[in-house]
């Protein structure tokens, strides 16, 4: 006798099993979330860098570095500056110690010249001779001299100047303005527009009045 077996009503009806709707999600879980879990999301991931603070750290660095290039570069500006302007000193100054040296040379030349031609034998062809070699020795002297930045101080017929003349005598004198400058004694220099040495010269006063 054939086992009795059960049959499930749908299959009966040729029907398959039809699986139960899902539910639609709730408005709780659609809901944005709040700002304590986007907080605590943030705090949750420490390795994550918000990227506008981390350019306002780039643009900070880069502020202060130019800043300390630009200090550099003035430092260095003004360490060559002075470097030439030190440089330069040193050789006026070598310069000027050389043609200080060579001013006595100068005034014996000239003072040769001068006591020979007072001299009775200047009118002679020898001497004439050895004046003007000494003359033409005297005038290398200052041709050279000049081009390294020696002037002479302009002294007869001037106005007497205590910045560059040294007044040695007061001459009484109709024939020039009081204060005007006669006769050199000692001629001065400048070298580069600077002081070498002042001229001493006699200077012309106002004769004193006769009782």
């Amino acid at each position: 006798m054939p086992e009795s077996q059960e049959k499930d009503p749908s299959k009966a009806n040729g029907q398959s099993e039809i699986p139960p709707e899902e539910a639609p999600p709730s408005a709780e879980e659609n809901a944005p979330p709040s700002a304590e879990e986007a907080s605590s999301a943030a705090q949750a991931s420490p390795g994550e860098e918000d990227p506008l603070l981390r350019l306002k750290a780039v643009e900070e660095e880069r502020a202060q570095l130019r800043e300390q290039l630009l200090r550099v570069a003035a430092d260095f500006d003004n360490f060559r500056k002075r470097s030439r302007k030190d440089i330069e000193e040193a050789e006026r100054r070598g310069k000027e110690s050389v043609l200080r040296e060579l001013l006595p040379v100068f005034d014996n030349l000239e003072r040769a010249i001068n006591a020979a031609q007072q001299l009775e034998e200047a009118a002679s062809k020898e001497a004439a001779s050895l004046i003007e070699g000494v003359k033409m020795v005297l005038r290398l002297f200052y041709d050279q001299a000049g081009r390294l930045g020696l002037e002479r101080v302009p002294t007869v017929g001037e106005r007497f100047d205590p910045a560059i003349h040294e007044a040695l005598q007061q001459l009484e004198s109709e024939e020039h303005p009081p204060g005007t400058i006669v006769q050199e004694i000692t001629p001065g220099y400048r070298f580069e527009g600077r002081l070498l040495r002042a001229a001493m010269v006699v200077v012309a006063r106002r004769p004193t009045a006769q009782a």
